[in-house]
């Protein structure tokens, strides 16, 4: 059974930092794509950031320069490092994983189809 749980989540004023950690268990086939996506009341779902198994990365526009997306292989852990956070940050941020994808999907496409097995979601909120 495929289990991705995260954890990191809080609140924080703009301008402050949070590292979300996802960790992935059960996955009988190696992942093709890690990531983070968030939704805000009211908003649709959005991808975040992105990372193959290659270890490419990829970024949404409105996160880009701020947040940075990792992998720990040996702890089976995903990161996504916040800074310099804003009010628009606030959402509730989910960890995603996807397999036997071709790697650009991850970059790509995966950003709106959003295929694979969830976590629960942890919330982030930013203040003024």
């Amino acid at each position: 059974q495929v289990q991705l749980v995260e954890s990191g989540g809080g609140s924080v004023q703009a301008g402050g930092s949070l590292t979300l950690a996802c960790v992935v268990s059960g996955m009988e086939y190696a992942y093709s794509c890690l990531g983070w996506f968030r939704q805000a009341p009211g908003k649709e779902r959005e991808g975040v950031a992105t990372i193959d198994a290659d270890g490419t990365t990829s970024y949404s526009d409105s996160v880009k320069g701020r947040f940075t997306i990792s992998q720990d292989n040996a702890k089976n852990t995903l990161y996504l490092q916040m800074n310099s956070l804003k009010p628009e940050d606030t959402a509730m941020y989910y960890c995603l994983a996807d397999q036997f994808r071709q790697y650009d999907y991850c970059s790509g496409s995966w950003y709106r189809t959003q295929t694979g097995f969830w976590g629960q979601g942890t919330q982030v909120t930013v203040s003024v």
